[in-house]
């Protein structure tokens, strides 16, 4: 075990949104952003940003880690920068007011075309269709969940329908 390996959760927390460089064994060296450290294998996930936009992720071994050096601490604006890396593209959060209007336009849209829809849990945020389907926040065909799969597939694709008009 090297010492790389040794170190605890909390010192390789330290390196992240960091620029470093890794040397591994047989003198191969690494450059890039720690986007995270596997506490189990102590492996290094490393974001390069290239030219036109375009990045490059590199994973280094655990075991293969002989020195890690920072070269660059990350400001706020390049923390942003990597967290967005594996976030979907559609991952925009809501204020409680455009969650309230998304929740209500739907349950207006579904009700308008004799689908029964009623509102629970805690303050009414889930839309319970028909009694066998929930739609959570943010409204969307992801975020329907039924038992009944015939059923859930209709109204994903109903809500998918509706989301692309409203566009």
């Amino acid at each position: 075990m090297n010492d790389w390996q040794r170190k605890s959760p909390l010192d390789w927390h330290t390196y992240v949104n960091k620029l470093v460089k890794v040397v591994a064994i047989e003198k191969h060296e690494y450059e890039g952003w720690v986007l995270t450290v596997d506490p189990v294998s102590a492996s290094i996930v490393l974001a390069a940003f290239l030219e036109n936009e375009e990045m490059s992720i590199s994973v280094v071994m655990g075991h293969a880690v002989q020195e890690v050096e920072i070269l660059q601490e990350g400001d706020s604006e390049m923390e942003q920068r990597l967290s967005r890396i594996f976030a979907p593209e559609e991952s925009k959060s809501y204020s409680p007011e455009e969650l309230e209007k998304r929740k209500n336009d739907l349950k207006t849209w579904l009700e308008t075309n004799h689908i029964p829809v009623t509102e629970q849990g805690e303050s009414g945020r889930t839309l319970c269709v028909a009694g066998v389907l929930m739609i959570d926040p943010p409204y969307g065909p992801e975020q329907c969940s039924s038992s009944n799969e015939i059923i859930l597939s209709r109204v994903q694709g109903l809500v998918q329908g509706y989301l692309e008009k409203q566009q």
